[in-house]
């Protein structure tokens, strides 16, 4: 990961991540994985693009995905969002359709959820790389520890985040959340595995702004323009 950069703010607050042991077993596995030929998702440049985009101290909501995409040209590095021209996955449909039935908003024709990550929504997934079409082949790579460490660091350094915890995966990370002064909500996932046992009908995003809203903050605007 020589040539990936990292936003100084998340740079700053991850510090002393990047000089742990498994901070170079990770990078060590990532350099030998590509030197193998194997194909990893997102590309190099996108794989901070959650912190590249949302800045900690801008930070208002967490979604917490589990791995990136696995098929080619999905992956860019925020959770559930797919770059635009590219079908939209099974998991965001229905997040548009909760969309849709709790805000009224309508369903948009792509999947890229950057405008989200642009109001400060800090969309990150449990494992920033992917091997191509091997889902959960990097969950023992070590990125678990650095997220971890980053959403620890959005409780212990900002106030009145609302964290969205979708699935029994993503709420087993409530332990790393302060919920004295933190929303933490969480549901069933997305998947159209889980959907319908209660992620339609969570509104979690009008939750969201509603204590954005009470707590001084700028709602933000679901609508994926």
């Amino acid at each position: 990961m020589a040539n990936v950069t990292i936003e100084p703010s998340w740079k700053e607050a991850l510090n002393e991540e990047f000089t742990k042991p498994y901070f170079k077993i990770l990078t060590n596995f990532l350099k030998t994985e590509k030197a193998a030929g194997k194909a990893i998702y997102p590309p190099g440049s996108l794989i901070f693009n959650a912190y590249n985009t949302t800045p900690i101290d801008k930070v208002k909501v967490v979604i917490l995905g589990q791995d990136p995409y696995h098929n080619p040209g999905q992956a860019m590095g925020l959770s559930f969002s797919v770059p635009k021209g590219t079908r939209i996955p099974p998991s965001l449909r229905n997040i548009n359709q909760e969309l849709n039935t709790s805000l009224d908003l309508p369903i948009p024709d792509h999947g890229d959820l950057t405008t989200w990550a642009e109001q400060g929504v800090f969309l990150i997934n449990a494992m920033l790389t992917v091997e191509h079409k091997q889902p959960g082949s990097h969950q023992r790579s070590g990125w678990q520890f650095f997220t971890d460490a980053s959403i620890k660091a959005v409780s212990d350094r900002r106030e009145n985040v609302v964290f969205m915890l979708w699935g029994a995966f993503a709420c087993k990370k409530a332990v790393l959340i302060d919920k004295s002064k933190h929303l933490v909500l969480e549901s069933p996932h997305p998947s159209p595995f889980s959907a319908h046992k209660g992620f339609f009908g969570n509104d979690h995003f009008k939750l969201a702004n509603e204590y954005l809203m009470e707590h001084g903050k700028e709602a933000v605007d679901w609508s994926i323009g």
